[in-house]
């Protein structure tokens, strides 16, 4: 099985830090890593509230998205890690306003999470042209 690493177009590539990618594609689907409210030029976290932390982690998977060829359509299923689950209704104002039609599959969970961020977010991706359709 082949894979090709998709990278954040805004990252700057003197600021790679972790063994992960931002996304790989492989057997017609896009998998992107957990992604945090980041400024990728800078590689720095931005906190803020949960609504904007939502926004910005949401806005930086578009962006994901949009390199591999796809669209925020294409999302079959993301998981969301909250730092405070009390925040889920704030949080789901904000993520849901990136979807139209069928909504994802989605699990949201309470965690943990670095660096004093909110909300997390990862996601499966079809490909809308694959090989392996």
């Amino acid at each position: 099985m082949s894979k090709r690493k998709i990278i954040h177009p805004d990252r700057d590539k003197a600021f790679v830090t972790g063994a992960y990618s931002d996304g790989v594609i492989a057997g017609g689907f896009l998998f992107i890593s957990g992604q945090a409210s980041v400024d990728f030029k800078t590689s720095t976290f931005i906190l803020g509230s949960i609504e904007e932390e939502t926004a910005r982690t949401m806005d930086n998977i578009k962006a994901i998205i949009e390199a591999a060829g796809a669209t925020m359509d294409d999302v079959v299923k993301s998981t969301v890690h909250l730092t405070n689950i009390a925040d889920f209704d704030r949080f789901n104002k904000v993520y849901a306003t990136y979807f139209e039609g069928i909504k994802p599959a989605r699990t949201t969970v309470q965690s943990v999470l670095g660096e004093g961020i909110c909300v997390e977010i990862d996601c499966i991706v079809k490909l809308p042209h694959s090989d392996a359709d």
